[in-house]
């Protein structure tokens, strides 16, 4: 396919989005099936481009003056893809398969910078209705703060300490130019190509059938870590899903103690038995999902119980841009309300001295904080640990400068602050 052909089919894939309100991976799915005559090279840049529009959304119709999506097209090849205004011009020539030639306002769009004073929702590119919540938040930084979340974000892999050692992966995924990542020692990070380059399949090399390493972003791991968890303990991954923290948690345990999995979703706990065997995995017992009943013969005797909170996902925007835009005042109270109700299912486990460590992968407020405050309003016998403390017990590197809303006992990571996705980590201690 031409470049102007693969910007068509882009336009096509986001008016699909648009009219049918549904996840771009699923337009992305159908439109391929529908085209079977484009190669992977054709679908990866078309999926990139539509990506990397939704990233950038706001600002790229701000500065048009409309957001159709051929609109939002013309203005990300030129913005997030690199080509001059003249390059786009060339690429949307009216030939077959090309966009229509562009208009004068079209040529004024893209020539358009975005004011410093434009609104901080723009020039952050996050809905209009989160402005308050990211103020709160961020204070004067949200719009530099959102930028971070709009852009692409590395591939991160975490290293199975129970099967291979970081210098290992490095060099099984040499051709790939692998690094260490910055906060966390357990860390791999491939940068990603521009515009239309394709990312390394990782799940496709070997190392990955033999259980060396699991993708997962820096900041997932630093929050395993800061858990505190460690060889011989009692503990549960109380919202385990497809289990990328419970694997995390049975390295750090080196395979001792007994940890428990377990999620209220059957489907979502489904691949995790795969996992835990290609992992080498051995001191985890997956409890029946969606059965509290599970639970009672747990209660006041889990070292660890770690909650990693059902949330709106407003931290990874960089790898799922298009759930910014779907996000609701409606969805996000929903969210808090599961995080309350499993807070409180997680409680009664947490033995005498014990932890409970909640985590999110937002960047919102009354997810985070709020929620812990929340919390501790209503349990009184817990403290929070504060963050610095426990990045001392478990990380050997000096500590971040500071949270990314500036908390001295909550841990909030973000792509502007620490280069990870966004995570917020908060451990409690139940007193003895």
């Amino acid at each position: 396919m031409t470049p102007g052909a693969r910007a068509s089919a882009a336009i096509e894939v986001l008016a699909d989005i648009e009219a049918r309100k549904r996840p771009a991976a699923d337009a992305l799915k159908d439109w391929g099936l529908a085209h079977r005559f484009a190669g992977s090279g054709d679908r990866a840049a078309i999926g990139n481009l539509v990506f990397d529009v939704l990233r950038k959304r706001a600002s790229a119709a701000y500065a048009m003056g409309e957001d159709s999506p051929r609109a939002l097209v013309l203005r990300t090849l030129h913005t997030s893809w690199g080509k001059t205004p003249g390059e786009v011009a060339a690429l949307a020539d009216g030939s077959r398969h090309a966009p229509e030639p562009l208009s004068e306002a079209e040529r004024a769009g893209l020539a358009r910078d975005i004011a410093a004073d434009a609104p901080a929702h723009i020039r952050g590119d996050y809905p209009m209705w989160l402005q308050p919540l990211f103020d709160k938040a961020f204070g004067d930084r949200a719009a530099e703060e959102g930028a971070a979340l709009a852009a692409r974000a590395p591939v991160d892999l975490r290293v199975n300490t129970l099967k291979a050692t970081r210098e290992k992966v490095l060099k099984a995924l040499s051709r790939f130019k692998p690094m260490p990542t910055p906060l966390s020692p357990l860390g791999v990070r491939i940068l990603q190509a521009p515009g239309p380059g394709r990312s390394p399949h990782v799940e496709a090399e070997a190392g990955h059938g033999k259980g060396w390493y699991e993708v997962q972003d820096e900041a997932s791991q630093v929050a395993a870590l800061l858990t505190g968890a460690g060889p011989k303990a009692q503990t549960i991954d109380l919202c385990a899903g497809a289990g990328g923290k419970t694997l995390a948690l049975a390295a750090l345990m080196q395979n001792t103690g007994q940890l428990y999995a377990y999620d209220s979703d059957r489907m979502r706990l489904r691949p995790i038995f795969e996992r835990l065997k290609r992992a080498g995995v051995r001191n985890a017992q997956v409890l029946p999902a969606g059965d509290p009943a599970a639970l009672t013969p747990l209660r006041g005797k889990m070292d660890l119980v770690v909650i990693d909170a059902p949330c709106t996902g407003s931290g990874v925007w960089r790898r799922r841009p298009d759930a910014k835009w779907r996000l609701s005042p409606q969805m996000l109270e929903a969210r808090i309300e599961e995080q309350k109700a499993v807070l409180e299912e997680g409680a009664p486990l947490v033995k005498q001295g014990g932890r409970l460590a909640y985590i999110t992968c937002s960047v919102l407020p009354p997810e985070n904080r709020d929620q812990v405050e929340a919390f501790l309003a209503r349990h009184p016998e817990f403290g929070v640990i504060p963050w610095r403390t426990l990045w001392a017990e478990a990380l050997p590197d000096v500590a971040p400068r500071q949270s990314a809303d500036g908390s001295e006992e909550t841990l909030l990571m973000t792509p502007a602050s620490h280069g990870t996705d966004g995570f917020f980590v908060a451990v409690l201690q139940r007193e003895r």
